[in-house]
């Protein structure tokens, strides 16, 4: 729960800090990890003055937006389990956390009556703050308790957060509260209203200290969503004694620890390289947030996790990811998730603050649970009611909500009658945004598709038949006869896109590069807004590669895997995806359903690093809590998942060999290049082996990791025919078919062949 950095006014600052030029206006405890929307959480800041003017309290600034300052660039320090930063005042502040505790450390200049000042303020990022927000402060001691109400930042409801702030390292001249721009030591109470203007009003308690050591002082704070009594025991739990450098190397060992299953060669690789792939591995590790004896809402002996945020993001690569590395805290979300049903009522899409988020797209809890279920080792699913998971899943795609926008799917009576969601549907049964009809019903159709995954494991025959049936619904939006035209009028040169349909039948007329990263012309909504389009966040393009489960049937509506690779070619190079939002991740490696993985290759080395890197501007957009952080990792690791199955497509990692030691089992998998180059020139897989036996298919299951198997890949230069033919390619609903180029026979898609092939 605590995450500790300075928190600034940039565009940018969900996350709470950004390197973008802002100004800082406190350090916070609580954040969520590089979100979209509204800023989330940063609740509660503090913020330091060496000394007040004339020595007078009233001489310092309360208000947040006239207090705000800028820092120097050179001072910003960063890694796990730290962070520093030099405030333009000559104010140093470093901070460090514990599970529920942060610890500040601020060093000050000499300047004024050498009397430092700390304020903490009852505001959060976003200035959400409701009502009747409270603060207390011990005259003696100095402690400051307290708690306010804030809005979600993505979502419905309210949440109410608590606090516990001790401080050390001086002796205490004053402390008191302050409301808007004054201060009085004389009062220790407050109890503040939000305001009639729509911005919370100032508030909160300062402590003045008798000295400025040296050293400077310590600032330990705690937050719980149960009570301040709840937030001071674990600050005294956490950190009874204020030892910085301890706390920061106990949360270091902690961050070593997550990161120790993964190690790789690194001989010939540029350093920024490994500390980008490392990096996007720590980035996976920071959300969800176990929250487990945190939650107000219910009583449960169940782990209890939040900050999914939203599972929309997560379920393609990031919880993946961590089901790999992390799998006991996979297995804990997966039981928050089934005890959030039990107790909400539905699996949540998105869930931050003890509150419900908008659902963005389609049941994706479903991807999730299933995801897992699919991929456990023997004896690790021991805590995990299966089958209760499996009556939530099919919940989600039988039962409508009656408020769909934060949880299970809209529009149930027509995707069961019609066999498609309608663009202005007849729904009275649920309410949320009538909106993104073609992306809802492509991800329903994933969401079936996993079902019937489960219903497979489970033994459920009848239900494996059923949602096998309706996740080809994706089928009956796709206009066979739509066009592309570029905003000039010129023709792209395809044919066929899904599109928007009505309840009669009739087709809408989205045009497929509306919402596309080349759309900078049609100033459409394409987010959740009402007057949003059929496509969330993306455009008809990029949507039309969207048939996780069915890649053959989708490669034959496309003409075949020759016309599918051009069209996949067509939508990177022409700039219409856009790798900073998750839809695109799957598109970098769909070459390999075509018979083509060296494509894949080439793509991913196409977009690392030329938009990943560890730099300011390193990511290409928010990192959607770990989501372009676990892209990063899963691509370099050589090794992409297809999420909701148990099937990893195969590239060469960036590394002559990466091992990857199971948590769960205990053996370690290894990756080798054969032939690596680090100018990275030779990326195309020659041939292959697996534990000493050759091995054709270019994809690989999950038993790889925790079997502890050894994958030998060789490479060249040139593409070869590895992993091309028909029984060496990923599974698919629907059966592959034979093609034929020319005077060059395939079997799954071999379009050509390398040079001299």
């Amino acid at each position: 729960m605590a995450k500790a950095v300075a928190d600034v006014d940039s565009e940018s600052n969900q996350g709470g800090f950004t390197t973008e030029g802002g100004s800082v206006t406190g350090f916070s405890t609580m954040h969520d990890s590089g979100t979209g929307g509204s800023p989330s959480l940063g609740n509660f800041a503090f913020f330091p003055y060496a000394s007040c003017p004339g020595g007078d309290v009233n001489g310092c600034v309360y208000p947040k937006k006239e207090r705000k300052i800028h820092y120097k660039p050179e001072s910003v320090k960063a890694s796990p389990g730290y962070f520093g930063i030099e405030l333009q005042s000559g104010v140093a502040a470093e901070m460090t956390a514990a599970h529920h505790t942060s610890l500040f450390r601020f060093k000050f200049p000499s300047t004024g009556d050498n009397s430092p000042l700390l304020l903490l303020d009852l505001t959060d990022l976003s200035d959400s703050r409701q009502d009747n927000a409270t603060i207390q402060v011990d005259e003696d001691t100095g402690r400051m308790t307290g708690d306010a109400r804030f809005k979600a930042s993505f979502g419905v409801d309210t949440y109410v957060v608590y606090f516990c702030a001790d401080f050390k390292g001086a002796g205490i001249r004053d402390n008191g509260i302050f409301v808007n721009s004054r201060a009085s030591a004389k009062v220790k109470d407050l109890k503040i209203n939000r305001s009639i203007n729509g911005y919370p009003l100032p508030g909160g308690g300062f402590v003045r200290f008798a000295e400025n050591p040296a050293d400077g002082v310590l600032a330990r704070i705690a937050v719980s969503y149960i009570s301040s009594e709840r937030a001071c025991s674990y600050a005294e739990e956490e950190i009874p004694e204020f030892e910085f450098e301890d706390t920061r190397t106990a949360a270091e060992s902690l961050w070593r620890e997550k990161l120790s299953p993964i190690t790789v060669s690194a001989e010939g690789v540029e350093s920024s390289l490994i500390t980008n792939f490392y990096s996007g591995i720590y980035r996976t590790m920071v959300n969800p947030q176990n929250y487990t004896g945190e939650n107000p809402n219910w009583q449960s002996s169940e782990p209890y996790f939040d900050s999914f945020y939203c599972l929309w993001d997560s379920f393609r690569s990031q919880l993946p990811f961590l089901t790999i590395t992390d799998p006991t805290a996979l297995y804990q979300m997966v039981r928050s998730l089934i005890d959030t049903a039990k107790h909400e009522g539905w699996l949540p899409d998105c869930h931050m603050s003890n509150c419900k988020g908008y659902t963005q797209g389609g049941s994706n809890a479903d991807v999730v649970i299933v995801d897992a279920f699919l991929k456990r080792a023997d004896g690790s699913d021991a805590d995990i009611d299966w089958e209760t998971a499996y009556q939530y899943v099919v919940k989600d795609a039988e039962e409508e909500p009656f408020f769909w926008s934060v949880q299970g799917r809209g529009g149930l009576d027509s995707w069961k009658s019609l066999g498609y969601i309608p663009t202005q549907d007849f729904d009275y049964k649920g309410f949320g945004t009538m909106t993104r009809s073609v992306s809802r019903n492509l991800e329903y159709a994933y969401n079936d598709f996993v079902i019937a995954q489960m219903a497979s494991g489970l033994g459920k025959s009848e239900d494996v038949e059923r949602y096998h049936e309706s996740s080809g619904n994706w089928e009956n939006l796709f206009r066979k006869d739509q066009k592309s035209l570029f905003k000039d009028g010129r023709d792209t040169g395809f044919v066929g896109f899904f599109q928007g349909k009505y309840l009669n039948g009739t087709w809408h007329n989205q045009d497929p590069l509306w919402c596309s990263t080349i759309d900078n012309y049609s100033g459409k909504s394409c987010s959740l807004q009402n007057t949003g389009q059929e496509t969330f966040e993306s455009s008809l393009w990029e949507y039309g590669f969207f048939v996780p489960g069915d890649q053959a049937a989708l490669i034959q509506i496309y003409s075949g895997p020759e016309e599918f690779v051009r069209r996949l070619d067509f939508l990177h190079d022409q700039n219409i995806t856009y790798i900073g939002n998750e839809p695109s991740f799957l598109t970098v490696f769909q070459y390999h359903y075509a018979g083509r993985p060296a494509l894949s290759a080439k793509r991913s080395h196409f977009y690392i690093p030329r938009y990943f890197s560890p730099t300011n501007a390193g990511l290409p957009g928010n990192d959607d809590s770990g989501a372009m952080g676990s892209f990063v990792a899963m691509s370099m690791m050589g090794l992409f998942p297809n999420p909701g199955q148990n099937v990893y497509l195969i590239t060469p990692p960036y590394f002559a060999s990466i091992s990857i030691k199971s948590p769960l089992t205990g053996k370690t998998a290894t990756i080798r290049n054969v032939n690596f180059d680090p100018t990275y020139e030779a990326i195309s897989i020659q041939s292959a082996t697996l534990d000493g036996e050759p091995y054709t298919k270019n994809w690989i299951d999950h038993s790889f990791f925790t079997d502890g198997k050894e994958l030998v890949l060789t490479l060249g230069r040139n593409e070869s025919a590895w992993g091309t033919r028909i029984e060496d390619l990923p599974p698919s609903l629907s059966e592959y078919e034979r093609v034929e180029y020319g005077d060059v026979e395939g079997e799954g898609g071999v379009g050509k062949c390398g040079d001299g092939e």
